[in-house]
Parts: structure tokens; C-alpha cells; sequence
């Protein structure tokens, strides 16, 4: 009998050091292959992307309609108005897919901007159609072989106070920074779905760290010239985008989510005393001597995401075209703008309409703020709205849908509250920072 524990035992340390490690491998530590480093699953979906590219816009091609398809076979289409309205999205996403891959009626010169039509489906829709199967599958090593159970052991006591949230809700916030937020919500959705996220709990976890990943941070910083300032954007954007998560997990609406768990089966974080780290290292080699064989979580988890998949790629194309087209060609974010007005003249920041119209425009597509200030902005308000791009989370063209496409039952009316709160608190939160370290609000002279 002594035995068969030993061997279990051994098993489950095998698992949880062995996958679990992987999982971390996989997600967390960038490589370098052919002088571009990231993380080994981007390296996956680059390598895909560049000697399958038109097997993957196919396969992107079919995601559309398959999203497009499944509410009226399922039959789940007209649920409520919420799901009426991402059904016709999604139709559209296929749609507008099928026109952009086909490239069909050229003389639509605004679908076919560079920054319009080509951006969303080459961007946005094939990285995040890939990487969120791909992402899935890889998923298994590190969500089911002890890691999260073991890390929400140790991060109990910070998490919690904080955030409102488990201890192992701190993998959540470090996959969206180093993979991506379709990444995270998967995680989220799966935790949610395991029992092992309250109602609340996902809704603060999604809506606080699922932001974009390190990669997007590069590109918002290489647009408005802050690659020498590389470090403190990283880290002041990950300070403000965790601080302002810990003061909307406090505030309504966020505060008034109930603590009930998916299907009434509640699996939370058990409560420990005594020696932590020995309470989280034996929690984690219990639960991978007991977890299912990796061929049938992973077979799981590739389900998931294609259907996660399926419910976001289309809605990113109709709703994010639909976003872009707005801030483009009305007057809307710019009234919408004036909202964010005041916060940015208190500072006495120069061109304040200006910020509020950058502020405002992140709700379609967080790049949008960086694209319209890019020849504009002083040192000081190019910083500013680089960390609020990110801060903010929430937006129309990806994250928004993502998060509708999940089992976390929040309201798109406070979705946008909570959009509203986040950028309002980055803003406050980071124009004294970048004053702080230096940045001026004076535009260069020109050579």
C-alpha cells in the first residue's frame, strides 16, 4: 500500500514539475529563432503564418462561417438582445471575410486602406483565430497538472486583498502580458467553468487582466517613439493597469456581481495554515498524480478554444470594421471625446481635446489612440495614452468579443462601465507618473 502511494506520488511530482513546467515554458520564456524572440507558441503561430499563409487564411475563412452558422443550428441566436445582436455580427464578420479574402469589389477604396480591411482580417482575425486553439492545446500543460492550484496556494494572500480574486488568478495576469488576452480569458473561462472563479471573481479577472501582450506594448511603443523608454512603459503600464484593477474590483459595477459559481459547483481555493509553501507543493503534486490523461485534455481544451474561436474571429471583423469606420469618417469620438476632457486639462496637459478624442477611441480598437496621435503628440501625452491603450483592456475589435464569447455571465452595459471607470483611473494614475519621470508636454523642434 506504502508502495502505491510512493509511486502515485511520484507520478503526480513527475506531472506537475514536468507539465506544468512545459506549460510555463511554452507560455513565459521567449526564445530567440531567426533574430526575433518571443514566447515558443508565438514562434508556432508566426511559423504558420508565414509558410501556410493562405492554408491559414482558409482556415480562417472557415472559422467565419462556422461562428456564423452554429447560433441558428444550435438554436441559441435570439437568447436575449445581446446574443441577437453578435449573431447578426458574426453573419457580417463572414461576410465582410469573405469579401476581404476573395478580394472582391475593389472599389470600395475605405474597406481596402491598409489600415482598414487588410488589418483587421491580417492583424487581428488570423493571429487570434490561431493563437487561440493553438494556445488551447498547450493550455493543458499549464492549467491542469497542479500549477494553478499550487501558485493559488502562495498568491492567496496578496490576490485576495487586492484584487478580490483566488491566488490563482495571478497566472491569469501574467499569460495576458506575456501571451496575449485571448490567452487569459480562455484560462478565465476555464476556471469559471471548473468552478474555481465566482461569477464576480471572472467578471474582475477578465475585465482587469486580460489586457493585449507584450507584443502589442512593442508596437504601441516603436508608433509613438518610446522604444528608449522601453522599461518604464513596460512596467509603469503593468503598475497602472493592476492598480486601477484593484480599485474597480471595490466599485459598482463590479461589487454588485453575485459570488455564485457556473452550474452551482463551486471548487474554490482551499484554506490553509502553517507552512505555505509546503501546503502548495504538496497541493500541486496532488493534483497531477490524479489529473486526466494529457491526450484527453488536450483533445478538451482544443474543443474550447474552437469554439471560442468560433464565437470571436467573425465579431471581431464586423464589429471592429464597424469601429474603425465610425472614428474615421463621423464626428462621434470626437463629442465622445469631451468626456475624458477635464481629466486631461486639470493636469493642465496642452492639447486636451485632442487626448480626450485618443482616450475615447480606444473603446473600437486599442492601436486606434497611438495611429491618431502618432504625429501629434508631445512626449507627455504619447506616454499617457500609450499606458491608457493598454490599461483600458476592454475594446470592440478583439477583447470585447472575446469576452461576450465566454461563459462569464457580465452585461455589455458594464462592459462599458467598467471601459469608462478604467480609463478615466489611467488617466489620473499615469499623467502624474510621466511627469514624474520627465516626459514634456512641448512638442520637439524640428531639425
Amino acid at each position: 500500500m506504502t508502495s502505491d502511494k510512493t509511486a502515485q506520488n511520484n507520478i503526480g511530482l513527475y506531472k506537475f514539475l514536468g507539465y506544468s513546467l512545459f506549460g510555463v515554458f511554452m507560455f513565459f520564456c521567449p526564445i530567440s529563432i531567426g533574430g526575433r524572440s518571443t514566447i515558443p507558441v508565438d514562434h508556432i503561430i508566426s511559423y504558420i503564418s508565414a509558410n501556410w499563409l493562405e492554408a491559414a487564411k482558409i482556415y480562417i475563412l472557415i472559422v467565419m462561417y462556422c461562428g456564423a452558422v452554429l447560433p441558428f443550428i444550435r438554436k441559441t441566436w435570439n437568447k436575449d438582445a445581446m446574443t441577437v445582436f453578435f449573431s447578426a455580427a458574426k453573419v457580417c464578420g463572414a461576410i465582410i471575410g469573405t469579401v476581404l479574402y476573395f478580394k472582391l469589389f475593389p472599389d470600395l477604396k475605405w474597406l481596402w486602406r491598409p489600415d482598414f480591411g487588410p488589418f483587421l482580417f491580417d492583424r487581428l482575425a488570423m493571429p487570434v483565430g490561431l493563437v487561440i486553439p493553438i494556445g488551447s492545446v498547450f493550455l493543458a500543460f499549464l492549467a491542469n497538472f497542479g500549477l494553478m492550484e499550487f501558485t493559488g496556494v502562495l498568491m492567496t494572500p496578496i490576490m485576495r486583498p487586492c484584487f478580490r480574486t483566488p491566488g490563482r488568478s495571478a497566472i491569469d495576469a501574467v499569460a495576458s502580458f506575456v501571451g496575449s488576452y485571448s490567452i487569459a480569458l480562455i484560462i478565465t473561462n476555464n476556471m469559471y467553468r471548473q468552478g474555481k472563479y465566482t461569477a464576480r471573481e471572472a467578471a474582475i479577472v477578465a475585465t482587469g487582466f486580460s489586457t493585449v501582450s507584450a507584443t502589442f506594448l512593442l508596437i504601441v511603443a516603436r508608433t509613438l517613439n518610446l522604444m528608449e523608454h522601453w522599461t518604464l512603459y513596460f512596467w509603469v503600464s503593468l503598475l497602472v493597469t493592476f492598480v486601477v484593477t484593484a480599485i474597480t474590483a471595490y466599485i459598482w459595477p463590479l461589487c454588485s456581481y453575485p459570488d455564485t459559481y457556473f452550474e452551482n459547483k463551486p471548487n474554490p481555493d482551499p484554506v490553509y495554515s502553517g507552512n505555505r509553501w509546503k501546503h502548495a507543493w504538496e497541493t500541486g503534486v496532488e493534483v497531477g498524480g490524479r489529473s486526466e490523461p494529457l491526450a484527453q485534455m488536450t483533445i478538451v481544451n482544443l474543443k474550447s478554444g474552437l469554439n471560442m474561436a468560433f464565437a470571436v474571429i467573425p465579431s471581431i471583423t464586423s464589429v471592429g470594421l464597424l469601429g474603425l469606420v465610425l472614428a474615421e469618417y463621423t464626428p462621434l469620438f470626437d463629442w465622445f471625446g469631451y468626456l475624458f476632457y477635464p481629466f486631461f486639462s486639470v493636469f493642465g496637459v496642452s492639447d486636451a481635446a485632442l487626448a480626450g478624442k485618443a482616450a475615447a477611441i480606444s473603446l473600437p480598437e486599442m492601436f486606434l489612440p497611438a495611429v491618431l496621435i502618432a504625429k501629434k503628440a508631445t512626449p507627455l501625452l504619447g506616454f499617457v495614452i500609450a499606458v491608457v491603450s493598454i490599461s483600458e483592456i476592454l475594446f470592440f475589435s478583439a477583447s470585447i468579443p472575446c469576452l461576450m464569447g465566454t461563459d462569464i455571465p457580465i452585461r455589455l452595459r458594464d462592459i462599458l462601465i467598467i471601459w469608462f471607470e478604467r480609463v478615466v483611473l489611467s488617466i489620473i494614475l499615469t499623467i502624474p507618473i510621466a511627469m514624474l519621470l520627465g516626459f514634456a508636454d512641448v512638442l520637439a523642434a524640428a531639425p
